[in-house]
């Protein structure tokens, strides 16, 4: 008898593919009614088209209150970089190990510089029964 093995989940199977992106010289102000108005929880930012940090929503209130930063402020400057990413053959166990160990809650999935999806924190739970 051979042991059973767990069926390997790869994250281009989860993933949402809703992506909002904007250049890092946008406003904080207008990357804020950007998530306000697209529902999503994160905005990725690019530099030359090219994924280089990511801004969530409690990035934005929690920057712009604690360094009592101008609305008109560049995204650039609230953006965590660099931007921890996956590519979309990784497996979910491994990203959400990345998770954990970087306490983040949304993770970009990049393939040759371009966006794929964002995996997100409760996205593991639907499909690793036992992950909490």
């Amino acid at each position: 008898m051979g042991s059973i093995k767990t069926p390997q989940l790869w994250i281009k199977k989860f993933s949402d593919n809703s992506i909002v992106s904007v250049d890092s010289t946008v406003s904080a102000y207008a990357v804020a009614k950007l998530i306000e108005n697209s529902k999503t929880g994160a905005v990725i930012v690019l530099e030359n088209q090219v994924p280089v940090g990511i801004v969530t929503n409690r990035d934005l209130a929690v920057k712009i209150i604690a360094h009592s930063y101008p609305f008109d402020t560049p995204i650039r400057r609230i953006m965590s970089t660099p931007l921890v990413s996956i590519n979309p053959e990784t497996e979910i166990s491994f990203a959400s190990e990345i998770m954990t160990s970087k306490k983040i809650r949304k993770l970009p999935v990049i393939r040759d510089d371009k966006i794929m999806g964002i995996f997100i924190a409760a996205d593991v739970s639907k499909v690793i029964p036992n992950s909490s």
